[in-house]
């Protein structure tokens, strides 16, 4: 065989530079793209920041965008009123940050500085620490504190306790149970039971003896609990041969105790997300606009750039390639925030129901259908949707929260699965708290409405809004 020349005509996608940077900066979340922007900064002298810029956005004069209330039964919003153009409403004021800047005659003293918040496990080894227990003994505490869930629970039985601290220390179950009940009796008490019933009952252990109604709730709480929940306080007396008005004491005081006591430690401050659109009614249409400061303004340093053709070989090489790579970095800042609002306005126009009336009214809405209405590829479509958030009178969102799959309903239409979820909670808050609907009975009740769904799936939705089952779910009466 001898080598030829061929010439054949084909098409093949290239990414060029300024693709790869446009897809990487549409993919960052806003404090990620402001850390690749401070570094591009540092790095290159032709970019620098439009400080005195205008603000991304300053409503139109007409009708001012109105709140909602945040709740899921939040009705229309009220009636638009003036607005000023000049004057930038409460709800557009961004918490990013989590603080309000001090004023200029404030001091940054010592004891405005907020101490890091302590979490359940830290608390409970710092305990540990202190007690007069011997290195063994510490040994098994801290691993009984790391099976310690947040509302202070054991999780796992105590074997698998055993199975952890091996092969330092081969420890009997007896042994471990001994060092959680000393833990029991750290503070917060009760951290550490495995049980509704064992966290009350540690918690009772402690009262003094003369306390009103103390042996029956001690009574109730080790042997009767369920049937307490059951039966009601009523029932429960009648069958305990126990006078009603102890009766009620006694509840008055299991309902006094803390059933989870782990929840009242560390938890930190409130963390705030930054919107990247802000969606507003306008003219009883919805709208989107850019969140004030949450596109970066770059811009030409131009005392470098007068620099080029007038510094020499080396230096004008290096300045012309920093002014090209400061142009794509501003080009490609300028196709993410057309992109992002573009998705938004897709988005607003899709799930229009849901900022009138709740998640109920949410629709099923795919990447897909708003890729094909964009014209753009779904993976495009899922980089802008990950990690921005949208703000509208109802809260502030992700995107991808707006996108859910839908279930057929015998009248022809769909139902995503976020209003299927939001029927669900508006049911189970509306049940009796002594009969708890099952998730067999949620699935009749949502199929005479019209929408078929199975136990199963009754059952995956309830689990993933952390709502317990049906027997988890009776109360005290």
């Amino acid at each position: 065989m001898k080598p030829t020349l061929q010439t054949r005509l084909g098409q093949q996608l290239s990414l060029t530079p300024q693709l790869r940077q446009a897809i990487r900066l549409l993919q960052l979340s806003a404090m990620e793209l402001e850390a690749e922007l401070n570094q591009a900064l540092d790095a290159n002298p032709l970019l620098e920041r439009e400080e005195d810029a205008e603000p991304a956005f300053t409503p139109p004069d007409g009708d001012r965008p109105t709140d909602a209330p945040s709740g899921e039964d939040a009705g229309d919003s009220p009636d638009s009123g003036d607005f000023d153009p000049g004057e930038q409403p409460d709800w557009f004021e961004s918490s990013a940050g989590g603080s309000e800047r001090r004023g200029q005659g404030d001091d940054d003293h010592d004891e405005f500085t907020a101490a890091a918040p302590v979490g359940l496990h830290d608390h409970l080894l710092w305990q540990l620490q202190l007690s007069h227990l011997g290195p063994r003994d510490i040994a098994i505490g801290q691993a009984l504190v790391e099976a310690i869930n947040d509302d202070g629970y054991l999780e796992g039985p105590l074997a698998d306790i055993q199975a952890a601290l091996l092969p330092e220390i081969t420890a009997s179950e007896a042994e471990i149970e001994t060092v959680l009940h000393i833990i029991q009796h750290f503070d917060p008490v009760g951290a550490g039971a495995r049980s509704l019933s064992e966290c009350l009952c540690v918690q009772l252990r402690l009262l003094s003896e003369d306390t009103p109604g103390l042996a029956l709730a001690r009574e109730v709480c080790s042997r009767h609990l369920d049937g307490l929940a059951r039966l009601g306080a009523g029932k429960l007396a009648a069958q305990l041969q126990q006078p009603a008005e102890a009766m009620d004491q006694a509840v008055a005081l299991l309902r006094s105790l803390d059933p989870k006591p782990g929840a009242q430690i560390g938890g930190g401050d409130a963390e705030y997300i930054a919107p990247d659109v802000i969606a507003y009614r306008q003219g009883g249409v919805w709208k989107v606009a850019l969140a004030p400061g949450s596109q970066p303004r770059l811009g030409i340093n131009r005392h470098y750039e007068r620099l080029i053709g007038k510094a020499s070989r080396e230096d004008d090489s290096y300045l012309r390639g920093q002014l090209q790579e400061a142009r794509w970095l501003i080009k490609s800042l300028e196709t993410r925030a057309d992109t992002l609002t573009r998705v938004a306005k897709a988005i607003v126009r899709q799930q229009s129901g849901f900022l009138d009336h709740g998640s109920v009214a949410m629709r099923p809405l795919t990447l897909r259908q708003v890729a094909e209405e964009m014209g753009l590829h779904e993976s495009t479509i899922s980089r802008a949707t990950t990690r921005k958030y949208l703000r509208t009178p109802r809260g502030t969102f992700e995107f991808k929260h707006f996108f859910s799959s839908g279930i057929a309903t015998e009248h022809g239409g769909t139902a995503s699965a976020t209003a299927i979820q939001a029927m669900l909670r508006k049911l189970i808050d509306a049940e009796n708290p002594r009969s708890p609907l099952s998730d067999q009975r949620l699935a009749e009740i949502l199929k005479g409405e019209g929408i078929p769904v199975a136990r199963r799936t009754v059952a995956k939705y309830r689990e993933a809004m952390n709502i317990s089952a049906s027997n988890e779910r009776q109360r005290l009466a």
